[in-house]
């Protein structure tokens, strides 16, 4: 799994890049950098500066020894910030803005297009992808794909836990790629482009303990800590003998949507 991950995650990096036109020598501005997927393919690239900017400073703290140990911190500057606050930069001081799965936590999202397109120099780009989360809602009698019919009111139980800590009004749920498009032409950029990747199909299968033992996204609790949580030792019991099966067989429905968003900030903005 996590060599297929890290497949995937390459090539996301090279199409937010490739759609941004980095062009040797610019400044390119990493936004919710993480580890620096995109900012070290971008130095890669030829990029003249890379700004690593995440609200972690041991993400950030990452980065610096990465950058530090590939003999490339010359050409990387650091910022501790949120996507909707970047105000350690200068009005019209990087030539492109990406973010990776960033706006999906981010509540006041106007707001970070605002400061993209203010930080952006005129004719600068962004280049940003996003999960549609909305994407993949299921009926409630449903866990990540797999039916949960025959044990409803167990499911029921362990979906109460993510509801509580993500109802469908939080930031990675209420958006689509629509509002990804008014958000940006709000904010000034024009034009603009969004490709929409969606796709349903059966889910791969998987080992019982990865499954079992990972979580969706960095907010909420892994399946087992949910179970733990919210059933009793029996209802585990149940709940497993009855998924285990769907899950390491692949008998299920995976949906997924992603947006690549990637527009100009006028030539004429001042």
């Amino acid at each position: 799994m996590r060599e297929r991950l890290l497949v995937e995650l390459a090539e996301r990096r090279d199409k937010v890049l490739d759609l941004a036109q980095l062009a040797a020598g610019e400044t390119l501005l990493d936004v919710g950098c993480g580890e620096g997927l995109i900012g070290f393919g971008a130095l890669e690239r030829g990029a003249g500066e890379v700004i690593f900017s995440d609200i972690s400073a041991d993400l950030l703290a990452f980065c610096r020894q990465a950058a530090t140990d590939l003999g490339v911190v010359d050409r990387c500057s650091f910022v501790e910030a949120s996507a909707d606050e970047l105000a350690a930069l200068e009005d019209g001081s990087v030539d492109v803005v990406t973010t990776r799965s960033v706006l999906i936590y981010v509540s006041n999202k106007q707001a970070a297009f605002q400061e993209f397109e203010r930080v952006l120099r005129p004719g600068g780009r962004i280049s940003l992808f996003e999960p549609i989360n909305r994407f993949a809602i299921r009926p409630r009698a449903t866990w990540a794909g797999y039916d949960l019919e025959p044990v409803a009111e167990i499911g029921r139980k362990v979906r109460a836990v993510y509801e509580a800590i993500q109802p469908e009004d939080d930031p990675m749920l209420n958006f689509d790629e629509r509002d990804l498009l008014l958000l940006a032409e709000r904010a000034g950029f024009f034009p603009v482009r969004l490709v929409l990747e969606a796709e349903i199909r059966p889910p791969e299968p998987h080992t019982w303990d990865g499954f079992l033992n990972s979580a969706g996204n960095p907010n909420i609790p892994t399946l087992a800590e949910a179970m733990e949580q919210s059933l009793t030792e029996s209802e585990r019991e149940r709940l497993i003998a009855h998924l285990r099966p769907l899950v390491e067989q692949g008998h299920g429905e995976w949906r997924m949507a992603t947006a690549h968003l990637y527009g100009n900030k006028s030539e004429e903005a001042e």
